[in-house]
């Protein structure tokens, strides 16, 4: 039986939820008027803090409802019991959007993605996040698993930018890079064993660039999906750069 359409809008809408925990980056959300929060979760304490007291009174300000749980219900939200310090936040992060939605109504003029592929440390992933939101990059196509989690580390390394920034929620590149491929996308593989040099790759329409985990590089299983092998080459005997770099050098690659 089909989907109602109820269930796929509400299932939309809680596929933007985004996660954080932890007493600085709640705070930090909560003083932004423009992120949206869903929910506050604070863990159940004999003594409410000074902090929770400061956070229950900028969240009433806001009309922004908080709940107090067990600090083992508290660590089911965070999934990070270790680092949550006992608060986390559900934010509305509208910036998200879904593969099936931006493949259905992609931008009609050429465009540049960056889709990432295993990048698990979460100080490149959110400098990643910083220097594609600088660009003219449309956005960064992220796996639903194998990267990084969107924590307050990657917040704190993007510099904030993570909530201006386009991010495209797929189940896996296995399944986008071909439906992407099929819509007259070109689909380019980094790696130091590439073919032609990104000095001479001709961007002449949309493109997607994707870069692999920061030892292994590209999965074989995703970059036999793309069309291209594309490298940036080195000199001075230096063999690799770090992948945000990587991110930093492809994203702003339309500009010159």
């Amino acid at each position: 039986m089909a989907d109602t359409k109820e269930y796929l809008n509400r299932k939309n809408f809680y596929e933007k939820f985004l996660t954080v925990y932890g007493k600085n980056p709640v705070l930090e959300a909560l003083k932004n008027p423009d992120i949206i929060f869903h929910k506050i979760h604070i863990a159940e304490t004999k003594k409410i803090t000074d902090f929770n007291k400061t956070i229950i009174k900028v969240a009433e300000e806001r009309g922004i409802e908080v709940i107090t749980h067990t600090r083992k219900s508290l660590s089911r939200i965070s999934k990070n019991i270790n680092q949550d310090q006992g608060i986390a936040a559900d934010l509305y992060f509208d910036n998200y959007r879904l593969f099936p939605d931006f493949i259905n109504s992609m931008p009609k003029n050429n465009f540049t993605l960056i889709a990432l592929d295993g990048i698990t440390n979460p100080q490149n992933l959110g400098m990643i996040i910083r220097s594609v939101t600088a660009s003219p990059c449309y956005g960064i196509l992220l796996p639903n698993k194998g990267n990084a989690a969107l924590s307050p580390l990657v917040i704190k390394a993007s510099a904030g930018t993570l909530f201006k920034s386009t991010l495209i929620k797929c189940n896996s590149l296995e399944e986008a890079i071909p439906r992407l491929r099929d819509k007259g996308v070109l689909t380019c593989a980094l790696s130091g064993a590439g073919e032609t040099s990104i000095s001479e790759f001709k961007i002449e329409s949309p493109v997607v660039y994707v870069l692999g985990n920061e030892t292994t590089g590209v999965s074989k299983s995703v970059s036999n999906l793309c069309t291209h092998q594309i490298k940036i080459p080195m000199s001075g005997g230096v063999e690799s750069l770090n992948v945000s770099v990587v991110a930093a050098l492809l994203a702003f690659n339309t500009c010159f």
